[in-house]
């Protein structure tokens, strides 16, 4: 029997999760199935299982094809030295952005798995794993701009990083529902906005959290258990007044 080439497994793999991309962004990740995807596709569930599990596994494959080019351009960013200020940064990442928000575009199925994320923890797991590191690589871009000079030493690099990085999936849903602005705009719009009289002077009223990084620590519970933790609060609550 004659050996599949490496060539012939990638076309396959390839036609499949375009299948499964042209569903997603039809549909929505929720409401499509793995039999629309064998439709789509025009090959058998065992063509399709040899490759992908699950829908799961699609999305998860999906979901890394598009954080690749993000992530390329803040690796890239990175690399040189000194690192490009956050205005250059983002606008570079607004342009890998825009060139996935088409109608088929990768940009329609993160959206749609950013919402699955809210309520399955396996969908969440997955979109954490793609754009986690994304976050990450823009604290560390703070990290390097302390270093030089550009940012007050005593800074939170995690928010300061945590708010560039919250750019980009404000800026994809901008460009699928509302429309623009382009990646140009954006960079124009953060120069413009990243200066000294655009914030308030250092006596105003702050929020309460004060520790670095502690917000952001917040924000990694996973979903559905700030639910069940304030529930359990309530019930535990609940049993204190009943007793007393």
């Amino acid at each position: 029997m004659p050996r599949v080439s490496d060539e012939h497994l990638e076309r396959r793999r390839r036609q499949i999760m375009d299948a499964a991309l042209r569903c997603f962004a039809r549909k929505g990740f929720h409401e499509t199935t793995l039999q629309d995807v064998f439709r789509e596709s025009g090959l058998s569930a065992g063509a399709v299982y040899r490759y992908f599990k699950s829908k799961d596994d699609l999305v998860q494959a999906i979901s890394a094809e598009e954080a690749a080019p993000v992530t390329a351009v803040i690796e890239s960013a990175l690399a040189q030295d000194p690192v490009p200020g956050a205005d250059e940064i983002a606008g570079r990442m607004a342009a890998a952005v825009q060139e996935l928000s088409g109608p088929d575009g990768l940009g329609r199925v993160s959206a749609s798995a950013w919402a699955q994320a809210l309520h399955d923890p396996a969908v969440a797991d997955i979109v954490r794993g793609a754009w986690g590191p994304v976050r990450s690589y823009w604290i560390t871009a703070a990290q390097r701009m302390r270093d030089d000079g550009r940012l007050p030493p005593g800074a939170d690099v995690d928010a300061v990083g945590a708010v560039l990085f919250a750019v980009g999936p404000g800026f994809l849903l901008q460009q699928l529902i509302l429309g623009g602005p382009d990646a140009a705009a954006l960079q124009r719009g953060l120069r413009q906005l990243l200066r000294p009289e655009m914030l308030s002077p250092p006596d105003a009223p702050a929020l309460r959290n004060e520790e670095p990084g502690a917000g952001l620590r917040a924000s990694t519970t996973p979903p559905g258990r700030e639910t069940r933790t304030a529930a359990a609060g309530k019930d535990t609550s609940a049993a204190r007044h009943e007793g007393s």
